[in-house]
């Protein structure tokens, strides 16, 4: 696998697709640009979901999240990005990521998206 970042998301068989259980991951070294003055935005990107046949696998999640790091994205938009990327390779039952920008000029931002209904687990 490469070292280098990558926007390819690469999946695992769920070992448990019968059963309905929770995957949190957390991300606290997350950085884009902002896209008005090119200055670095650093936020934890929280991801919590209920798989369905497969699973992300972490370091293609790592390489993938830091593919960011050079581009100028608006924090909504990254967070839905990321959102509808992890949709499109995982397919979960139930998938919600949370951004949470570190505070720039006086303002702390966090966004929260989501896809589906989350299950009993």
């Amino acid at each position: 696998m490469s070292t280098r970042p990558s926007r390819r998301l690469e999946t695992f068989p769920n070992p448990r697709p019968g059963r309905p259980f929770e995957i949190c991951i957390e991300a606290p070294e997350f950085t884009c640009l902002c896209p008005m003055t090119g200055q670095p935005d650093f936020a934890e990107i929280r991801i919590r979901y209920v798989p369905a046949k497969v699973c992300v696998e972490l370091k293609a999640l790592k390489l993938y999240l830091w593919s960011f790091r050079d581009e100028g994205n608006f924090h909504e938009a990254v967070t839905n990005r990321i959102c509808d990327d992890l949709v499109a390779a995982l397919h979960p039952r139930w998938l919600e990521i949370t951004a949470d920008f570190n505070v720039r000029g006086g303002i702390h931002t966090v966004v929260t998206a989501s896809h589906g209904r989350r299950p009993k687990t």
